[in-house]
């Protein structure tokens, strides 16, 4: 299971080690989503803001027109698929500032950011209950566009992404009948009821 597409290099050691071609298998689409506490007034943030926010040079929501003082910053730890999308995505493979604090979850960032009004916190569209969810532009005069199903579906939201599983070879037997059971109509309503974004009803 992978919440960011697998390197080249990841797939060609499962190639090495197992001598079997690596598949990958999309099963649900999310929007990773930017979370403040509900108290915080901002409705929306740009993809540069955002860069700026996670390299450290922007360090007050005064810059951002709030007057709730210094931005208090929360992410994922490093070996989380999130954290790598979000660094690729939005920091372009640059490294997030010592100041951001990583947590071991995306539940634990949410439980933080919704106890602090000056705090910003990234992770799944699934775990936004409890914060307020920022509309994100792609650029300072672009519209700024909520991470809901349409969005992500038709690539609107700028941090849509596939949720996928990989096997190494094609999958058979037990593993093949629940890969056609999380895609099928059971599997993918549980993926809606979680709160994330089904396939199936798109015709994927």
């Amino acid at each position: 299971q992978a919440s960011r597409p697998m390197k080249s290099e990841e797939k060609a050691a499962v190639q090495t080690r197992q001598g079997k071609q690596v598949i990958e298998i999309p099963v649900a689409l999310d929007g990773v989503s930017v979370y403040v506490d509900g108290k915080n007034p901002i409705e929306k943030i740009s993809m540069d803001q955002l860069k700026a926010i996670y390299m450290g040079s922007l360090t007050k929501w005064e810059e951002l027109g709030v007057p709730l003082g210094p931005i208090v910053v929360y992410g994922r730890e490093n070996n989380s698929g999130t954290y790598a999308f979000f660094k690729e995505h939005v920091l372009k493979n640059t490294d997030f500032a010592p100041e951001v604090l990583s947590l071991p979850g995306t539940a634990a960032v949410i439980n933080a950011v919704s106890k602090d009004k000056r705090a910003i916190g990234y992770g799944g569209i699934a775990y936004s209950r409890g914060t307020k969810v920022l509309k994100v532009s792609r650029t300072a005069q672009g519209p700024a566009v909520e991470p809901s199903e349409a969005n992500v579906d038709n690539g609107k939201y700028p941090l849509s992404r596939s949720l996928f599983f990989y096997t190494a070879g094609q999958p058979g037997g037990s593993v093949k009948a629940f890969i056609d059971w999380v895609l099928g109509k059971d599997g993918q309503k549980i993926c809606a009821q979680v709160g994330y974004f089904p396939l199936v009803k798109r015709g994927r």
